[in-house]
């Protein structure tokens, strides 16, 4: 479903992702871990249009991809969950989810302005799906409540259930568990799980090592920008090269 091809991006002269390839199949859990500053949200951010690549190339659903901006991306498939919690202040969490929809709205802008017929059965339709989406996520009863009023964790819920609104065929989530308390990470665990059983192809970037063995199908490891690893987590957390990039030193 996706393929990193010798991706490369560097800043000043300094790479921070150099050579990357990996692929990632349709129903697969695969997750990026590595120590802080290995370069996984560089990777992250040329993966969905974010940075423009020095060189190498992305395709999704075999179709090249690195000159589409993040928009026409999202088009194609790809929905996101960024770190840091992302909502539109002055709107529900309700209108928070339902801005997921946008590129699946058929009325224009003729229609929408003059609330014609289409637009209004268009408005309906995408709140029934955000109200699906918030129960998915455990936020129903937050519907009706301003969005940056929710604590971090359920910002981060929140920010999920727009992303799954967009009906994606490829979801991307970067560290989403950072910043956590231990019942909001075991949710959010739950959930990922829940996704993966329903068969949805997701893209976890993540530094928790224990979060990503829980998950993924399979992990790879970036330090210094540069693949160490690739394969079944267990395997991964075993192996010298990973010890030595989060300890210091191999054991």
């Amino acid at each position: 479903m996706l393929a990193v091809t010798g991706i490369s991006r560097s800043f000043g002269g300094v790479y921070a992702v150099r050579d990357v390839t990996l692929a990632v199949g349709e129903g697969e859990v695969c997750g990026v871990i590595g120590p802080n500053g290995a370069g996984k949200s560089t990777l992250f951010n040329l993966i969905t249009g974010h940075l423009a690549a020095d060189r190498g190339g992305v395709s999704f659903l075999g179709r090249p991809v690195e000159r589409l901006a993040p928009h026409r991306r999202a088009r194609l498939g790809m929905a996101i969950v960024f770190q840091g919690a992302r909502v539109f202040r002055g709107m529900t969490v309700r209108e928070n989810v339902m801005v997921g929809m946008h590129g699946r709205t058929r009325a224009g802008f003729v229609s929408a302005a003059l609330r014609l017929p289409r637009h209004r059965r268009d408005e309906r339709e995408i709140a029934r799906e955000a109200g699906l989406a918030l129960d998915r996520v455990g936020l129903a009863e937050w519907a009706d409540r301003p969005a940056d009023r929710l604590p971090m964790g359920q910002q981060r819920a929140l920010q999920l259930a727009r992303a799954l609104c967009a009906r994606p065929r490829l979801l991307l989530l970067d560290e989403p568990a950072s910043g956590l308390r231990a019942g909001e990470r075991e949710r959010l665990a739950t959930l990922v799980e829940e996704l993966r059983a329903s068969g949805l192809t997701i893209l976890l970037i993540e530094h928790d090592v224990g979060f990503v063995t829980r998950l993924a199908d399979r992990a790879v490891v970036l330090d210094l920008g540069q693949v160490i690893a690739d394969g079944p987590p267990a395997e991964v957390r075993a192996d010298p090269l990973v010890l030595a990039a989060y300890l210091g030193q191999a054991s």
